[in-house]
């Protein structure tokens, strides 16, 4: 009977046994004691409120599943440059009756479960981290609440923070990564079209948020990367509206900015469109503009170069370049005080994924590029946002499959 239950145990917690996924987590920890060789790793993932959370479940902090693949509540990890160390909350059954069953440190598959050989009760974390960390530099995610765990357990020592040697690591994906992030990419595309199934004149933007989350749910992705941005009209120029109360008229654009997240990994996917399904001439000129400005740049993306910043070698300012060299405003002056951010940013188990700003793009890396327009006095708020793997020689596009030219767009969403 005991055995039964820990079997059910096991097979019904928010955990499942990934033998690959456990293999590319525990390399992803040998690279990190790697990079920090003399040095302790501390990290304590996130909690979970006393009866689960009341507007969404229990989502695992990025960095803590990166290195672990663990996606329950409550557990910490120690590095040690020759050893690992997993700690785990133990059973309460009262909490387990409002959030489910999880695994505890004495479960007989909590070993195999976790991939760690070393699992202690959480509440064994305090002394071990002391009796590791003497003498020893300790690295924590110091501005994340949970690094107050480790700051209790060792009486206000300094700490350094592994934000930045994580976010190296996380910055190149790897082959399985890459598939996850192309299954995200799928299923937001498929997504975006579904949303564009519905627009009209008269239709409410929620009502597109809805189609757009409707579609990423049925086919098995666990949330939406963000909130989704689905800005008609005069929202169109708001950078993260996300309201997504007002009616769309017939003349207006349309911004839909909105990516799904599957298997925890995160897409992030821009169109603008026109409601009644043809662009005016200055809106299709002004779209031609962003669409250039997003080729130039994909056009030269490649290992070496950089995606934001300004200067000699930054996508960023290429695109930033061709925006003021194509086209004026209503008094003549060039558009690049419309131009109001970075072209893009990587994304990964975060839609914004950290990155240490001084790197270079390299292969492996997934960035999106996204140049925007934003003309007030025009109403015009135009976004193309595509998802894109730097590769050995540039780049290859995960996006492609959503239309972008100013046509295709048309005959995707005229009936």
């Amino acid at each position: 009977m005991v055995r039964l239950f820990l079997l059910w145990a096991i097979a019904a917690s928010t955990f499942a046994i990934d033998p690959a996924g456990l293999a590319e987590h525990a390399h992803r920890r040998a690279a990190l004691r790697k990079a920090l060789p003399d040095a302790i790793v501390a990290l304590a993932g996130d909690g979970e409120p006393d009866r689960g959370g009341l507007r969404a479940g229990f989502f695992q902090e990025s960095n803590f599943f990166y290195l672990t693949g663990w996606r329950e509540p409550g557990a910490m990890l120690i590095l040690t440059p020759d050893a690992e160390y997993f700690f785990l909350p133990a059973r309460n059954q009262v909490r387990e009756r409002y959030t489910g069953p999880k695994i505890g440190p004495e479960d007989a598959g909590a070993a195999q479960a976790s991939g760690f050989p070393n699992i202690a009760g959480a509440k064994a974390f305090p002394e071990k981290l002391r009796e590791l960390a003497r003498g020893r530099t300790v690295y924590a995610l110091t501005k994340h609440p949970s690094a107050d765990k480790v700051r209790q357990a060792l009486d206000g020592q300094t700490l350094q923070d592994a934000a930045l040697p994580i976010a190296r690591l996380r910055m190149v994906k790897s082959a399985r990564e890459l598939s996850l992030i192309q299954a995200a990419t799928d299923a937001s595309i498929a997504a975006h079209r579904a949303a564009w199934s519905r627009i009209a004149a008269g239709v409410h933007e929620y009502q597109l948020a809805a189609a757009f989350l409707h579609t990423m749910l049925d086919r098995g992705c666990e949330r939406p990367a963000y909130a989704p941005i689905v800005g008609a009209g005069p929202n169109a120029i708001i950078l993260h509206y996300s309201a997504n109360r007002r009616r769309m008229d017939a003349g207006e654009l349309l911004l839909i900015d909105a990516g799904a997240e599957c298997s925890a990994y995160a897409a992030d996917l821009t169109r603008t469109l026109p409601v009644n399904g043809k662009f005016t001439p200055r809106q299709r000129e002004i779209y031609e503009i962003v669409l250039g400005a997003q080729k130039a740049a994909i056009a030269a993306a490649r290992p070496g170069m950089k995606l934001t910043g300004h200067g000699e070698g930054t996508l960023n300012q290429i695109a930033l370049d061709y925006v003021n060299r194509h086209g004026k405003d209503r008094n003549g002056e060039k558009l690049g005080k419309y131009y109001l951010h970075q072209l893009g940013h990587h994304v990964g188990l975060d839609v914004h994924d950290p990155a240490d700003p001084d790197m270079t793009l390299q292969p492996g890396m997934v960035v999106t590029i996204e140049p925007g327009l934003y003309i007030p006095e025009e109403n015009i708020g135009v976004r193309i946002e595509d998802m894109v793997l730097i590769t050995e020689n540039g780049v290859r596009v995960l996006s492609t499959a959503l239309p972008r030219e100013p046509g295709a767009v048309e005959k995707a969403i005229r009936r």
